[in-house]
């Protein structure tokens, strides 16, 4: 007895230290909230070349539409710089361009340049497959190409003829610059057999910017807009020559930048560094803009990026390409217009840290790319998002930049220690362990905390965030199991229902609280500022949340057992895994199995953005209507699902239904789960990830009431039957 009264002693000990590190956390949350508070403008870049499509499909020049968003309160324009493929594309710039491979299938191809092209590049070695041949078809084209090329290529990389108002352009590819096509197979009339084959399908070089069209930036100009310039490089040509050609192109219109949104493979310049992109972002106070991916999880980081964000101290947004896939998003779940477009765009900005909405117009008749040009519809959309985005404190204009903010070491350390003597209690809610056990295993956890961050800081704070979200997650599911088996001691299996309501809310409400604590401890260690961009990115989600819930049942055999002779309450033994592996598996087994793995791999496939299963269209309404009512959007398995299902595990366990108490306490693991889930998307803002859990909270306890008195009233049907009939 002495040995358990010290234990307690012990275990109280080590869970005031535990609070002290979840204290010590509040500081960083505490920050965290006044950076992101702080960070409440977003701006709206409009896609040039969209809107030129747009035009031609509407009664409007592209001035006008200009003119209309510009109405509409959007000051920037994205303009790509042109290169072959663009020009290819306007009708009144004669401009070809094509691999090698491809004009020599061509057996006659020579016979259509001339003869003193031809003798100029055998003097430098002949054509080969991978080289690109451009042709111009008047002065004004050449002269645009041949700027574009002789500023920006080395030499011996290039050969330029002009014969008349045609001009030819020999450009030295590789095969690291060859575009195939994918692997396909067709019908050999010979044999009958199929063939492999790889097509060229174009080059790199022919993406490469050459610079921009003074008649696109005069247009953009005189209608009083900003343009953000897109420049295209590419790895082996991007060279310091390429960069100052690029820098000089700017400066030539009188554009200094407010953001750079990197396209191709890297910032420019960088083939030799990082240091002249830095030194011009630097210098000119320009902010460097992320690009969420499609997924819409982490950026597509181009070489370079990171570094000159970090040498910015983070001077950095993030921003969201209207994706074509969104583009068609127009009438989308039924709705009339472009509200699921709108829906889109306002997480972005409020759960995402997105500060940058790259616009491209919205799209209907899917595979024909086909513009809604009713100008209404935007201003509707824009005027009905701002409104929206207003609720939560945002307002248009240049876009805001994220306070550079670092975790001290040290909260880092104490959060790993927290994690790591929450494990402890963690076995001592389970297996009852010695006083001298306990305090061993305490302080080897602290050393081990230590010394994993002198050797490996960088990777510690990510085990630290993930060790905090498993155990604390474990943690809120030993009590609510706990609690609910006390239960059976502390009211009579005739207990009112009202009794057991209050018990059942009280449990919930410990329980969540205890989740909330593990999710602001995920959260403290890596609420840097590169992981609120995204940057870095923390790892191991899905499996931070499938190891409680698989912990569920190691919990669920220390309070409860699983035959009748359970010995010690809290106490995982022996006989209680002997009885579970002499158990007679029956049909019925196999199937609820079945049914409780189906769920489980569903829930799993459902979790992340870049998930295998589509919502369906009437969930999506639900939850958007959710989000246009509420401050948060609660989630939906914690209210409708697991919350309920924790406060019919205490009913279950007052009525001595042990099945029941089973299913409905492995239900409501997912619930503590998620709470710290919600935590780990370190990009969404703190207070909603707060409002989230307390909207979760009280509805979920509303329909665990409402689940409860249901589920009473068949209970006692069930009671009479027996009475009457057995």
């Amino acid at each position: 007895m002495k040995g358990v009264l010290r234990a307690n002693k012990a275990a109280s000990v080590i869970g005031i230290i535990v609070l002290i590190t979840v204290i010590a956390a509040v500081p960083v949350i505490g920050a965290r909230i006044g950076i992101e508070s702080s960070n409440k403008t977003y701006d709206i870049v409009l896609d040039y070349a969209e809107i030129e499509k747009m035009a031609e499909q509407s009664d409007l020049t592209v001035s006008e539409w200009l003119q209309e968003f510009r109405s509409m309160g959007i000051t920037k324009v994205g303009l790509q710089e042109e290169n072959i493929m663009t020009l290819m594309e306007e009708s009144w710039m004669p401009v070809t361009g094509a691999v090698m491979g491809n004009i020599m299938e061509n057996a006659a191809w020579q016979d259509e340049l001339p003869a003193a092209f031809l003798r100029m590049i055998d003097e430098r070695g002949g054509f080969d497959h991978f080289d690109v041949l451009i042709t111009t078809g008047n002065k004004e084209a050449t002269q645009f190409v041949e700027y574009g090329i002789k500023e920006r290529f080395q030499p011996e990389r290039y050969a330029v003829f002009e014969g008349g108002d045609t001009g030819y352009f020999w450009v030295d590819g590789t095969s690291d610059t060859t575009l195939y096509s994918e692997k396909y197979k067709y019908m050999n009339s010979n044999n009958g057999g199929f063939i492999e084959r790889i097509d060229i399908e174009g080059s790199k070089l022919m993406y490469i910017s050459l610079g921009l069209m003074p008649e696109k930036v005069a247009l953009i100009q005189e209608c009083g807009m900003d343009i953000i310039p897109r420049t295209l490089s590419y790895n082996g040509w991007n060279d310091t020559k390429y960069a100052e050609a690029v820098v000089a192109e700017y400066e030539r219109y009188g554009i200094v930048p407010e953001y750079i949104i990197v396209g191709g493979e890297a910032v420019f310049g960088y083939d030799d560094g990082i240091e002249f992109a830095k030194e011009y972002i630097l210098d000119n106070g320009i902010t460097i803009g992320l690009i969420e991916n499609t997924t819409q999880l982490q950026n597509i980081m181009q070489y370079g990026v990171q570094e000159v964000a970090q040498s910015s101290g983070y001077d950095t947004v993030r921003v969201f390409s209207v994706w074509n896939y969104i583009q068609y998003r127009y009438q989308y779940y039924g709705y009339e217009g472009a509200e699921e477009i709108e829906n889109t765009l306002f997480r972005a900005v409020t759960e995402r840290n997105v500060r940058v909405i790259y616009f491209k117009p919205f799209l209907e008749l899917k595979d024909l790319h086909t513009y809604v040009t009713n100008v209404e519809e935007y201003r509707d959309m824009f005027d009905h998002l701002e409104e929206r985005l207003a609720q939560h404190g945002f307002e248009r204009g240049s876009a805001s930049i994220m306070a550079d903010y670092s975790v001290p070491k040290q909260l880092q350390v104490g959060v790993g220690i927290g994690a790591a003597l929450g494990a402890v209690l963690l076995l001592q809610c389970i297996f009852m362990l010695k006083r001298k056990t306990l305090v061993s295993l305490s302080v080897l956890g602290i050393l081990a905390v230590a010394a994993a961050y002198v050797v490996m800081p960088n990777t510690s704070v990510l085990i630290t965030s993930f060790a905090a979200a498993v155990v604390f997650g474990c943690l809120a599911i030993t009590f609510y199991t706990a609690q609910a088996r006390l239960s059976i001691e502390r009211l009579t299996a005739e207990a009112g229902i009202g009794k057991i309501i209050l018990y059942a809310v009280m449990v919930l409400l410990v329980s969540v609280l205890i989740a909330l604590v593990g999710g602001m401890m995920t959260a403290a260690p890596i609420s840097s500022t590169s992981f609120m961009l995204e940057i870095d990115i923390f790892r191991g989600v899905k499996l931070s949340q499938l190891l409680p819930i698989a912990f569920f049942v190691i919990a669920f055999l220390a309070y409860y057992g699983y035959g009748a002779r359970k010995k010690h309450i809290g106490h995982l033994e022996w006989n209680d895994i002997k009885e579970l592996l002499h158990l007679e598996i029956k049909v019925w087994m196999l199937l609820a199995a079945a049914v409780i793995g189906g769920v489980g791999v569903y829930y799993m496939m459902r979790t992340g953005h870049d998930s295998s299963i589509e919502v369906s269209s009437v969930e999506m309404l639900f939850r958007n209507k959710l989000e246009e009512i509420l401050i948060a959007r609660p989630r939906s398995k914690e209210f409708l699902f697991a919350f309920p299902a924790v406060m019919m595990m205490v009913y279950c366990s007052v009525r001595r239904l042990k099945l029941w108490t089973l299913v409905f306490g492995l239900c409501g693991s997912v619930g503590m789960v998620s709470v710290i889930n919600t935590f780990m998307h370190i990009r969404t803002p703190l207070y909603l990830g707060f409002t989230r859990t307390a909207y979760s909270l009280l509805f979920g306890a509303l329909l665990g009431i409402v689940a409860m008195l249901v589920f009473e009233g068949l209970y006692k049907l069930y009671q009479r039957f027996l009475k009457k009939y057995v």
